[in-house]
């Protein structure tokens, strides 16, 4: 199974030490270690970056990028044209938010099983099946 992984899941990978932040380390390893199949765009290492650095420093952002690029058995996708013209389409079918309808469509281009999200918006997306972390 292929899954398109949000980018809340490496945020929280990042930040959290509950639950959720052990789950979403866990699924990288799995990643890591080629127990999983997984693909995330390259808009989320913008969101990793503005993330940790908000909520920690910019010295903890740039390790979290290191970490991310690093990160072997996933597969980055990236954000085209073509990317673009399909999440302007989610956005006027399912009201999605411009982010939240790139990661969509990037799911969706890459033939992506499953979103893990814990971003309820992607619920909406009828051709998506969504986990949470």
């Amino acid at each position: 199974m292929r899954f398109y992984l949000d980018s809340n899941v490496f945020i929280y990978a990042a930040l959290n030490q509950e639950d959720v932040g052990d789950r979403a380390r866990s699924l990288l390893r799995e990643v890591q270690e080629g127990r999983q199949r997984a693909s995330t765009s390259a808009l989320t290492f913008d969101e990793l970056i503005w993330a940790v650095k908000k909520h920690r420093n910019l010295e903890e952002a740039v390790i979290a990028g290191e970490a991310f690029l690093g990160l072997s058995g996933l597969d980055l996708v990236q954000v085209s044209g073509d990317t673009l013209a399909v999440a302007l389409e989610l956005i006027r079918r399912y009201r999605l938010d411009p982010r939240d309808s790139i990661h969509a469509a990037s799911a969706l281009l890459e033939k992506a099983e499953v979103i893990i999200s814990t971003d309820e918006h992607f619920d909406k997306v009828k051709e998506l099946k969504r986990n949470t972390i």
